[in-house]
Formats: structure tokens, sequence, C-alpha cells
């Protein structure tokens, strides 16, 4: 023991090795040390969530049981509003509308977005022209919406001078009851398409050119490979991109309120809109954010059934 001792080796109990109590307790103290900069490095981040996101939830949640105009303190009425919004004819056509116009942004844009990755993977892979396609992404709504206002305006719009030398007359897309939807619909599919088709080309690099060419051996053409294994291996990037496009569309006003504000004669008012209207136009903020947590549980609801019916979390590829 006396030679082992001088040679520099722990005896059998010495608290000198690193796996003995003196190295546990280093060990110890040094998460306490990753701990306290962990909590360091995300107290900002935390501190913005309570009070920009959870502070106005919990405010929201409890002016939706109130009468408030601002003006004058909030006055308890428990579920009236929630009675008034049920039985609001607006609110149904405003809910309707953004159906609508949710629908024809998801099915039209996904669909392009998907198209679009699958010509970028075949075709090029180029960085400058996924840059030019993710553009109009990171341009802003509102700037867009004047951009497109301007180019489809009946009168000087390059779109409609374009139709009305085609056809011989014009349109008006955002003046029509009929066309208004459609056409904010297709500035956001043309604002999104790019990211959408950035984040499907990102999923389209994670396949094994060996299930292609596996694929081809058996005699597959194009389509019956982009049918049963492109899309199917897509799967959680297509839910993905859809949740986020119908989280989006849902909540859509900047569009709305450039272009149209709802108009004509409420053909284009969705819920967003309304929503801002009672708020900030006749200051009842009680019954707005009656309707803004109505949207809110809504979107929870659609969120939660996709995932679940589309089996967000599984993956073909395993």
């Amino acid at each position: 023991m006396a030679q082992l001792v001088k040679e520099g080796v722990p005896a059998r109990g010495s608290r000198r090795g690193p796996g003995g109590p003196g190295g546990r307790r280093g060990t110890a103290a040094a998460r306490r040390g990753d701990g306290r900069l962990a909590w360091l490095l995300i107290t900002p981040a935390v501190a913005g969530f309570l009070v920009f996101f959870a502070y106005p939830t919990l405010r929201g949640v409890y002016y939706s049981f109130t009468t408030f105009h601002i003006l004058t303190p909030p006055k308890w009425v428990g579920l009236a509003n929630y009675r008034e919004m049920f039985g609001d004819s607006v609110f149904w056509h405003s809910l309707l509308v953004t159906v609508y116009f949710v629908g024809l942004s998801v099915v039209v844009g996904v669909l392009l977005s998907l198209v679009t990755a699958v010509v970028l993977h075949r075709l090029t892979r180029s960085t400058v022209v996924r840059g030019l396609i993710i553009l109009p992404f990171l341009i802003s709504g509102v700037v867009a919406a004047l951009v497109w206002q301007w180019m489809l305006d009946p009168q000087l719009g390059v779109v409609s001078r374009l139709i009305d030398d085609i056809t011989g007359s014009h349109l008006l897309f955002f003046g029509d009851s009929k066309l208004a939807v459609p056409s904010l619909a297709a500035v956001s599919v043309w604002k999104s398409m790019g990211y959408n088709a950035v984040l499907i080309f990102a999923g389209l690099q994670t396949i094994p050119p060996t299930v292609y060419e596996a694929g081809r051996l058996d005699g597959a053409s194009e389509w019956q490979m982009f049918r049963r294994l492109t899309v199917p291996l897509l799967r959680p990037i297509l839910v993905m991109v859809v949740v986020l496009t119908v989280i989006g569309s849902f909540q859509v006003f900047d569009i709305v309120q450039v272009t149209t504000r709802g108009g004509p004669a409420n053909a284009s008012n969705v819920l967003q809109q309304y929503i801002y209207e009672k708020g900030f136009g006749e200051l009842d903020f009680g019954y707005a954010s009656t309707m803004s947590l109505a949207l809110f549980v809504l979107l929870i609801a659609i969120t939660f059934t996709q995932m679940r019916l589309a089996r967000a979390g599984e993956s073909d590829l395993s």
C-alpha cells in the first residue's frame, strides 16, 4: 500500500480520484454553474415571452368577459360577449370568408410550392435561384399589398392593362365581390410560396436516391414515383407546411387592410379585419377580445386535428 501511494496510485476509498466523492462534488458544482449560465442566457427570451405574450393573452381572456371601451374601466359581464358572438351574423360571415380564403391559399399555395420545389430539385440546386424564389417572403406584407394593388388597378395597373389588351375588358380584382377573396389569396400565395418551396426542397434532399433507383428498376414512371414515393416520404414536411399556411392564412390582416378593407360590401371582411374594426374602430375591446379568443381556440383545434390525422410525427423513411 505504501508503495502504491508513493507511485501516485490512489488507495481504495481515497477522495483524490475523479470518481470519488470529491469528483462528484466537482461535477455537481459544474452542473450548477452551467444551470445558472443557462438561466442567464434564456432570461431575456423568458421575459419577452411573459411581457409580450403571456400577459397580453391573460388580459385578453379577462377582457373577453367584460365590456371595455378603453375610456371606462372594464365591467364584468360574464358570458354576454360570447352570447352576442354566437348571434352575430357578421361574425359568422367573416368566419366563412376567412375559411374560403384559407382554402384557396392552402390548396393553391401548397401545390405550387410542391411543384416549384420538385423543379428546383430536378433541374437546379443553385443558391442564387433559391434566394430569388424566397425573396417575396422577405418583403413586408404591407409593401407587397401596395405593389399588387397598383399592378391590379383597373385603370393604370400593368396586369389590368395587359388583360384589357388581350380580352378587351378589364377586371375589378379588388372591387368585385366575386374576385376580391381570390385576388387576396393570390397575393398571399405569391408572398409565401417561395418560403414553402424551400422547406419542401429541404425535405426532398433527405430522400435517399436509392429509393428512386429501386422504383426505376421496378418500371415505375416519373409520375408514379412522385405519387407513390415522393409525396408519402414528404409527409412530415408537407404537414408542417400545411399547418403553417393554415395558421398564417387565418391570421391574414395586412393585405386585406391595405387593399380592400373588407369590401366591397363585406365580401372580403375576414375575421381579423372584423376584430380590428370592433377593437380600434368602435373601441369595443371586450367583444374584440372575445372573437380573438374564439379564433385562438379554433386554430388550436384545427392544428391538433391536422397533426393527428396526418400522423406528422411519423416518417416513412424509417
